[in-house]
């Protein structure tokens, strides 16, 4: 192998933790209020999150919803119906823990403190949270649009980060389905 593919192959797999790109089936495009969020999903990582979050997102179950938990420099959470964290699609999905790590736009499933208790609800990380590693499911990455995520409306510190009259996902779309 020569110098220019060797450093090419490594460059790849640094940026995406050596995954190919995700195709169109496997990509998710989220409209906020300030643009459009890609997210490629990892079936590779997290088959069954995957799944269920392509299928929820094919019923239009996140368009509408808030953004209900965001602390700044940590993560913004969303998927709950209810729109105050206590709310889900009524499908618990079991754990897919993995060694990807929680970098910048990492995208994980919320749980309680059983593991197996994912639901819809999910996070988009603003910042590295090494104590989230092995412990929650990575199922994505934002791969572009990521300063629209940093512009979600930030809650409120002292109530563990609720966010007073939330920013909400505009629509989530599968880019396969697309036109």
């Amino acid at each position: 192998m020569n110098k220019t593919v060797a450093a090419a192959a490594v460059a790849g797999m640094m940026a995406g933790g050596g995954a190919q790109a995700a195709g169109p089936e496997d990509t998710l495009l989220m409209e906020l209020r300030t643009g459009t969020v890609t997210i490629e999903m990892r079936p590779d990582l997290a088959p069954n999150h995957v799944a269920r979050i392509k299928e929820l997102t094919r019923q239009g179950f996140y368009d509408g919803l808030k953004f209900h938990r965001v602390i700044e420099g940590f993560m913004a959470q969303t998927g709950d119906p209810r729109g105050d964290g206590t709310g889900g699609s009524g499908q618990n999905i079991d754990a897919e823990f993995s060694s990807a790590p929680f970098n910048r736009g990492t995208v994980g499933m919320a749980r309680s403190q059983n593991p197996n208790s994912g639901d819809s609800q999910f996070y988009i990380m603003f910042d590295r949270s090494p104590h989230l590693d092995n412990q929650y499911t990575v199922w994505g990455q934002v791969t572009e649009g990521m300063e629209h995520v940093d512009r979600i409306k930030m809650g409120i510190s002292a109530m563990n980060g609720v966010v007073q009259d939330p920013d909400t996902i505009i629509s989530m779309k599968v880019k396969a389905d697309v036109k």
